[in-house]
């Protein structure tokens, strides 16, 4: 029997239950993947260029097999998906106890959890706001994104005491607990995905502004998802390397738990605030708040990092949501694939952040410069969505200019 989600009024009982099992699944994740790094080297003996390589194969499978999540959730539905990608992350997390005596093991499990997450997330938002109008969106997705943010901020602590004096007990408590997880899934009531409902429910009085905006400047959410990550994983990756010889590992801790807090409220009190601003509008707030916070980490010192990282969660707060929701907006595909297509952009992101970021750090480093380093990716938060902004709108001149010619000298 198909259901349909989210009728005005309250939070129904299948959103609380998938918001909570974010929150769960999340802890249960980041208990385990932050310390990959340290298992793989220290524990299995791995050498940190394998380590890098291999970590860097499982963030890009984690990102862009979203895709493969979205279409394998539109041949076999949302639930199935969801119970069929816990499945694979239970196995996988199952099977890091005999990988702690066998590192091929330990490797393959890391990537049966990271397809299990690429497979998972796309129908996990795509249940979340199913059936729902336009209005409820932002408000679902802001608190997907609080839960998620929560167990990123909780696991790490909660999982340190036992990561390397007793990590079977570890991993086989995270197993379990996405086994319990999994099984709550099967209750949940089958409901569709259904295509185009953005445009059929459009708020009223919108669809002028919308179709006036998108004919003036099709700004294309994909690519500028693609930039949002690729400039903030600059933050998340070399942010350790830069505050912790300047402060300490206590700030720096300090420093994460504080914009993992910050996400956690801010994005659902910003939610209804975002859905109405322009997107052309958000796009420079976002920019611009990420522009100026890695500007502000080049200062250094213990002020100038924990400003900086603030403007940079606002900015995140602003693009990370806004993306999402413009690209539902403009899409008639079913919500999964929008998704889909949404952690496909993000994994391009991150993956160039990774490449480009090392190269730029080391050179830095070498010139000890290291504070020229945000100062470039400032420039780049700038540059790059204003060199977006005008391709796009010269490749809509262009078109505009070809139509034009053909309507006055028809073949």
């Amino acid at each position: 029997m198909r259901g349909r989600l989210g009728a005005p009024g309250a939070l129904t009982g299948p959103q609380l239950f998938l918001l909570g099992a974010s929150f769960l699944i999340t802890i249960g994740s980041f208990a385990v993947l932050p310390y990959m790094s340290v298992l793989l080297h220290e524990r299995f003996g791995l050498g940190l260029g394998v380590v890098g390589a291999v970590l860097a194969v499982a963030s890009l499978v984690q990102f862009s097999g979203g895709v493969v999540g979205a279409a394998l959730a539109a041949r076999i539905g949302l639930r199935a998906t969801m119970l069929v990608a816990l499945a694979v992350r239970t196995a996988g997390f199952a099977a890091f106890v005999p990988g702690l005596t066998r590192p091929a093991v330990a490797v393959g499990a890391l990537f049966l959890v990271s397809c299990g997450a690429a497979l998972y997330l796309p129908a996990n938002k795509a249940y979340l706001v199913a059936g729902c109008g336009q209005e409820r969106r932002p408000a679902l997705l802001a608190a997907s994104g609080s839960a998620f943010n929560a167990g990123i901020a909780l696991g790490p602590p909660a999982a340190a005491p036992f990561v390397l004096t007793s990590p079977a007990g570890l991993f086989t408590g995270v197993a379990v607990l996405f086994a319990l997880v999994g099984m709550g899934h099967v209750l949940l009531p089958s409901v569709a995905d259904e295509a185009g409902a953005a445009e059929e429910e459009r708020a009223p009085g919108t669809e002028e502004e919308a179709s006036g905006a998108q004919r003036s400047l099709p700004l294309p959410p994909f690519a500028f998802t693609v930039l949002a990550v690729y400039v903030f994983m600059f933050f998340q990756h070399y942010l350790a390397l830069y505050a912790v010889p300047r402060t300490s590992t206590a700030f720096y801790g300090t420093v994460l738990m504080g914009c993992a807090i910050l996400l956690v409220i801010a994005q659902p009190l910003f939610a209804r605030r975002l859905a109405a601003l322009r997107y052309a509008a958000a796009l420079r707030v976002g920019f611009g708040a990420m522009a100026a916070g890695t500007a502000v980490l080049a200062l250094g010192g213990r002020a100038g990092i924990a400003v900086g990282a603030v403007l940079l969660c606002f900015g995140e707060i602003v693009l990370f949501l806004k993306n999402d929701l413009e690209a539902l907006d403009r899409s008639a595909a079913p919500s999964a694939t929008v998704f889909g297509r949404q952690r496909l952009a993000a994994g391009l992101g991150a993956f160039a952040a990774a490449v480009v970021g090392g190269q730029l750090y080391e050179a830095a480093e070498r010139a000890s410069a290291v504070p020229v380093f945000w100062v470039l990716v400032s420039a780049q938060a700038v540059l790059l969505p204003a060199l977006l902004v005008m391709y796009v709108a010269g490749t809509a001149r262009r078109r505009a200019g070809g139509e034009l010619a053909g309507a006055r000298h028809p073949r």
